[in-house]
């Protein structure tokens, strides 16, 4: 069948335009008001363009009802909920659960102690306390005192030219001078 076929067919079974005194097929349709968009009007050409100019969706809405529905549309009225940090509290609630029934409290867990310890270091300055064999949150007086004692041990003359002895040194006086420049003290 031949396109022009298949639209005369349309004329012929298509019903009346829906418009008052047109006897014109009505081939296109137009929601009759946005609470029934899927009960229609038939329309010939010329009436559904008419009808199409005039129709305004929004007509009787306030701004609020307006706002809300073009939200609700961008979203093709399905539910939705903020991405990210939704879950955040749950999962609190679960690991203070978790907590309460292993018999742990806020102070006995080994994170409190790092988060009582202050700032963090960075890796440099937590390998430069490791090779003084300190732990994060000394004060400058206590990294000074434990140098002094580790330059003396370390020192070549002590050790009688160990070599061993002298690559320590030079690791314990690099260490120092990162936590001389570093921030925290």
């Amino acid at each position: 069948m031949f396109q022009w076929e298949d639209e005369a067919a349309a004329e012929a079974e298509a019903p009346h335009c829906d418009h008052a005194n047109c006897a014109e097929p009505g081939l296109y349709r137009a929601p009759k008001s946005r609470d029934r968009l899927n009960d229609y009007f038939n329309f010939c050409l010329e009436h559904v363009r008419a009808y199409n100019k005039s129709w305004n969706y929004f007509q009787g809405m306030g701004a609020d009802d307006i706002e809300h529905q073009i939200r609700r549309d961008t979203v093709w009225d399905r539910p939705t909920w903020p991405l990210g940090g939704w879950r955040i509290p749950q999962r609190e609630d679960v690991n203070r659960a978790f907590r309460r029934a292993m018999g742990l409290d806020e102070e006995s867990e080994p994170a409190s102690e790092a988060r009582q310890q202050g700032p963090k270091l960075s890796s440099a300055e937590y390998q430069a306390l490791r090779t003084l064999e300190l732990k994060p949150g000394v004060t400058w007086d206590e990294v000074k005192a434990r140098y002094k004692g580790l330059a003396k041990l370390l020192h070549p003359d002590a050790n009688g030219g160990d070599k061993l002895a002298e690559e320590r040194l030079k690791l314990v006086n690099q260490a120092y001078s990162t936590l001389k420049q570093s921030a925290l003290f």
